[in-house]
């Protein structure tokens, strides 16, 4: 009977790769159902599915197409060939031969899976995921250290358990890799990443909105832009919430539990919202849009509707690019920043927000521009405090290595974090006052909604404190702006950030 292969395959080291492959591929399908249909997922699984089996796919190719090279070569030179399988292991040379084959062929599965599994544990490493694109992912991964989940690896949030989604990973990061090789990256990369994997099946490993959490205190000090660097305090209760024996309360209940958020925005980084869906547990839904700028029937067909999880609202849990006010404000605070210095808060911040072309160059302009103030504008303090100068200067150039990143474009002003309702949207991207139902009812702009202000101690040192809240005053006298627009007008974007580009 003639084979379906060519002549030349049917030999004893082809027919041995071709079974290797298809047991192995075999395998691979079953595993890769069993991975799927599990109720729990085992990352090992995807270890053996997707790395290890591969590897003897390729190792049954290699050897069948072996086989096929040595026959063909054989039968150039007119040799005799055994066309047949035949192994008597009663023949001390089939005997040798098969046990050297079989020994062979599992030392050389074990160095492949072996190498296979390091080169897999390598490519989820923080290393491997920070340091090998230096120059592109620098930014993250300086943010990523400086993180409250500096010690949490980065697939934990990017990836998550299960092959699935390690799969889509590593078909992602092919053309990543591609970027970087052929320079086609963006500067700064795009926000949000598009197909993140859904919030429930990675950061509700850890961390469970459905528990009961009571109000977190705040505590806030600020510093002026002006000669005194005058301070004042704030101290808040968050509402953080949840579900306490049925119980639904605080912010985690009232926008993720008790109701089914979605949302339409029409820009890439979802800060402009003017379509908000709210379905109740009862199934009724109740629809708000923006009264400034309501979608169209089209813009609703089309648009995305997305519904809300953590990263919505918690959209910088690792890659924070603080203001350069919070982040000098707190080394003042801290003492790293001498607060007696004379108008240290408004410099800092105006060096800090400069244009420079690279980071060297911005050190350098930092250190000099600092100096040049003080010996300008207060040569005592320059002559005679030169010390606390030099600490202040270091921090703030510690604070720009942290948070600026020139080569990529990268500064706060290019990741807006939706926690922050001062320096971006935040909150407001929906309780702005100005989301409306058709039955009249409208997403509220009340501050008391997710926090309660305690106490707060005003620019002249004088407190007031109550238990039930405080009405927040202004540290500068702006009238009743501070309720008619958001903080972001005054204290956000002062320029647009680069768009993502080449």
């Amino acid at each position: 009977m003639k084979g379906k292969l060519p002549e030349n395959f049917y030999n004893p080291i082809s027919i041995v790769g071709i079974s290797l492959t298809v047991v192995a591929f075999g395998l691979i399908v079953f595993l890769f159902i069993l991975d799927r249909f599990s109720s729990q997922s085992n990352p090992y699984m995807g270890l053996i599915t997707f790395v290890a089996l591969p590897a003897v796919i390729l190792f049954g190719f290699a050897l069948a197409f072996f086989g096929l090279w040595r026959t063909a070569r054989k039968v150039k030179k007119g040799l005799p060939i055994n066309r047949s399988l035949r192994v008597d292991l009663a023949n001390p040379k089939h005997r040798t031969a098969f046990l050297m084959f079989v020994n062979g062929g599992l030392f050389f599965v074990a160095i492949s899976a072996f190498g296979t599994y390091k080169a897999y544990e390598y490519t989820e490493s923080v290393q491997f995921c920070g340091k090998v694109c230096h120059n592109v992912m620098k930014p993250e991964y300086t943010a990523y250290q400086n993180s409250p989940h500096a010690r949490v690896p980065c697939t934990g949030c990017h990836i998550g358990n299960g092959a699935t989604w390690w799969v889509r990973s590593k078909i992602s990061g092919a053309y990543q890799v591609y970027s970087v090789l052929f320079n086609k990256y963006d500067r700064p990369i795009p926000t949000p990443v598009k197909n993140l994997r859904p919030a429930k099946e990675t950061c509700e490993e850890c961390h469970w909105p459905s528990h009961f959490y009571s109000e977190k205190l705040v505590d806030h000090t600020y510093y002026l832009s002006d000669e005194a660097n005058t301070k004042f305090n704030i101290s808040m209760l968050v509402k953080i919430g949840g579900s306490d024996h049925g119980a639904m309360q605080g912010i985690h209940a009232h926008m993720y539990l008790d109701k089914q958020i979605s949302y339409i925005s029409t820009d890439r980084q979802r800060q402009v919202i003017p379509y908000v869906e709210a379905r109740g547990k009862d199934g009724k839904v109740e629809v708000y849009q923006s009264m400034e700028s309501p979608l169209t029937d089209d813009q609703r067909k089309t648009g995305e509707k997305r519904v809300v999880d953590c990263i919505d609202c918690h959209n910088r849990p690792s890659h924070q690019y603080k203001h350069p006010e919070f982040s000098v404000n707190m080394a003042m605070t801290n003492g790293a920043i001498d607060p007696t210095l004379p108008e240290i808060k408004m410099e800092a911040v105006e060096v800090l927000e400069k244009p420079y072309k690279t980071e060297g160059e911005a050190l350098s302009s930092i250190q000099s521009g600092v100096q040049k103030f003080y010996k300008e504008s207060h040569p005592d303090v320059f002559e005679k405090r030169s010390k606390d100068l030099a600490v202040a200067i270091a921090q703030i150039q510690a604070i720009y290595s942290q948070n600026y990143f020139p080569e990529m474009n990268v500064s706060w002003k290019a990741y807006p974090n939706n926690l922050d309702h001062m320096h971006s949207a935040g909150c407001f991207r929906c309780h702005d006052g100005k989301h409306v139902s058709k039955s009249g009812k409208v997403i509220s702009r009340d501050c008391q909604t997710c926090h309660t202000i305690l106490s707060e101690v005003d620019t002249e040192g004088k407190r007031e404190t109550s238990l039930t809240g405080v009405e927040f005053k202004h540290p500068v006298d702006i009238g009743d702006a501070w309720k008619e627009q958001l903080c972001k007008d005054c204290h956000g974007k002062q320029e647009e950030e680069p768009a993502p580009g080449k």
